[in-house]
């Protein structure tokens, strides 16, 4: 079976360089250095009529931090599904925890009912919950579609145990999906070892500014990361070595 990707897209032309690579799908992100929020309705929007063939999938994040969420978050989640909905786009992403770090069943339930028929997948809260293999059992049991994972350690080739053990229990009940540090030089280890057959990785590039007048003395917030005139953006060559 040919791996399927799914790119971790910041942005609508990320999602036209993911389909140009020939990646299955998309989840459209922004604040990438927070982990991921709900991108705008611009982003989706266009997104959606700027490619033709790959599927959407949004995260619905309001804030970076963990994930349990007060009731303004969640009334804001139940928001952003219904422009989701509205957009038409191929599912949603998020996930949901109680203070002692279970899945939130209650509020994972009434979000998914929200989005129904959209997919769904359950994003790395899963990585910081009490109990993965609970939390695997709950998650299938409330129609979850997926669950994006690095098999709760810094990154998926050290998670690679718990993943595939994961994989072994989950068999065809949901898919497990590998992400977090899945790289060219690593994706056919993971799938090796894991068996999971759906990667999540950014292969972006950094695209550099093409503004001729500079001035460096004023950062927008980022300087002490990168400089304001370079970005980074998917890349559809790396998107192409993934996939093949």
């Amino acid at each position: 079976m040919k791996r399927i990707i799914e790119i971790c897209a910041n942005s609508a032309q990320s999602c036209v360089e993911a389909e140009a690579g020939g990646a299955k799908r998309v989840e459209l992100c922004a604040g990438i250095p927070e982990g991921g929020t709900t991108p705008s309705y611009g982003e989706i929007k266009t997104a959606r009529e700027i490619t033709s063939t790959i599927d959407i999938n949004v995260i619905i994040r309001p804030r970076g931090g963990d994930f349990l969420y007060t009731p303004a978050e969640v009334q804001s989640m139940l928001a952003d599904i219904e422009i989701c909905k509205q957009l038409q786009v191929h599912g949603v992403v998020f996930g949901c925890l109680t203070k002692e770090g279970d899945i939130d069943i209650p509020l994972m339930r009434k979000l998914i009912d929200a989005a129904k028929p959209l997919s769904v997948t359950c994003h790395r809260a899963f990585d910081v919950c009490r109990d993965p293999f609970a939390a695997l059992e709950q998650l299938i049991e409330l129609g979850c579609d997926r669950i994006l994972t690095s098999g709760q350690q810094p990154d998926a080739v050290k998670g690679i145990p718990l993943i595939a053990e994961l994989v072994k229990r989950a068999g065809d009940r949901i898919i497990i999906m590998p992400g977090c540090g899945v790289r060219e030089n690593n994706i056919a280890r993971i799938e090796r070892e894991t068996g999971a057959k759906e990667f999540h990785t950014s292969a972006r590039s950094v695209v550099y500014s093409k503004m001729e007048y500079r001035n460096e003395n004023v950062p927008m917030g980022s300087s002490a990361v990168t400089s304001e005139f370079e970005t980074v953006e998917t890349d559809r060559r790396k998107v192409e070595s993934f996939v093949s």
